[in-house]
């Protein structure tokens, strides 16, 4: 029997219904692959093991057949892969748990393997966003906030932009097709900003002018 963890969610990635006016531009989830690259370092871990497989082999061979320094080098490669391994899970649960919405008014992710959250990031709280895009296509669309709008690092991690502590900034990471949704994002950002706000004064102080 099949089991949906979000199968409360009115739709997909949102906590709730969307309001009158309000509708879906773009979804979208993080590559797996990509994530485990780019967020969790994949590509330095195998680099790890390798040379040291290599060095340990290298080593025994000065003193012991080469059938014998190869069998050294064995346990180190059985541990590199099991790292991998293990990374790789990390990093399917985290892309296959997150959910990136666009509308017309907002930024919403939904985020979290073990606790889900969802951030809603209206277009008038964010002040920029940058585009990190690789040769595949693939990228990292973070977004910086305005105002006194403050997430934790920790909690958000891995979608944020890396390395940046004092004010994190929620990111869109190892999304495919980045340079596209960048330009869906940055379209409805200007339309959204652009609409002229009207604020209801209170009537005493209308009284009062």
């Amino acid at each position: 029997m099949s089991h949906d963890d979000f199968k409360f969610e009115p739709v997909r990635g949102l906590p709730e219904a969307l309001p009158e006016g309000e509708h879906i531009l773009w979804q979208g989830s993080p590559s797996v692959l990509r994530l485990a690259r780019d967020a969790m370092k994949l590509n330095w871990v195998i680099a790890y093991f390798v040379l040291l497989t290599v060095w340990r082999v290298g080593v025994s061979s000065t003193f012991v057949p080469m059938d014998q320094a190869l069998a050294h080098g064995v346990p180190f490669v059985v541990i590199g892969a099991l790292c991998c391994l293990l990374i790789l899970g990390l990093a399917t649960m985290q892309a296959r748990s997150a959910v990136y919405t666009l509308t017309n008014k907002r930024v919403a992710m939904r985020i979290g393997a073990a606790l889900t959250m969802t951030l809603n990031l209206p277009y008038t709280q964010i002040g920029n966003a940058g585009l990190d895009l690789k040769r595949s296509g693939h990228g990292t669309l973070a977004f910086e906030l305005i105002g006194d709008v403050r997430f934790s690092y920790l909690m958000t991690w891995p979608h944020a932009r890396p390395w940046v502590f004092a004010k994190t900034q929620p990111a869109f990471r190892s999304i495919a097709e980045a340079e596209k949704v960048a330009d869906i994002f940055a379209a409805a950002a200007e339309a959204r900003v652009s609409v002229p706000q009207v604020q209801q004064q209170a009537p005493s102080a209308v009284a009062a002018e």
